[in-house]
């Protein structure tokens, strides 16, 4: 079993007097809308799932500021029960609106981690 997370951080890194800032000058847009993060396999699993990038009010009510800071954003969980036929993976984020623009993100990765052993995940899906 498998689990799929995209790694972004809003704001832009910049020099100033020889040290790192973080820059949200041209950060905008994120706010709006969620952004939809999807993944699909070739056996026909499918996961997906909706994030607000940029939701300050949010944050500050909770405490937790995001901008400048790296961020996980898990898609979804997988299965691959075997290395025949081979399992391909297809992963996506989209926010698609014509009606607003939109800068200031920065896609660092995207990873696909092993969560633990499929006997594992079909013992705790069973037991309640």
């Amino acid at each position: 079993m498998y689990s799929l997370s995209f790694r972004i951080r809003i704001g832009r890194f910049t020099k100033r007097l020889g040290r790192r800032v973080c820059n949200f000058e041209h950060t905008h847009g994120w706010e709006l809308k969620p952004v939809r993060f999807s993944l699909t396999t070739s056996d026909g699993q499918e996961a997906s799932c909706e994030y607000y990038l940029d939701d300050l009010k949010r944050e500050e009510a909770l405490g937790q500021h995001k901008r400048g800071c790296w961020s996980e954003y898990k898609v979804g969980e997988f299965v691959v029960t075997g290395s025949e036929p081979l399992t391909e993976i297809q992963w996506s984020m989209k926010q698609i609106d014509c009606t607003h623009s939109k800068g200031g993100l920065c896609v660092d990765s995207v990873f696909i981690n092993p969560i633990g052993d499929l006997k594992d995940y079909k013992k705790k899906a069973f037991v309640k």
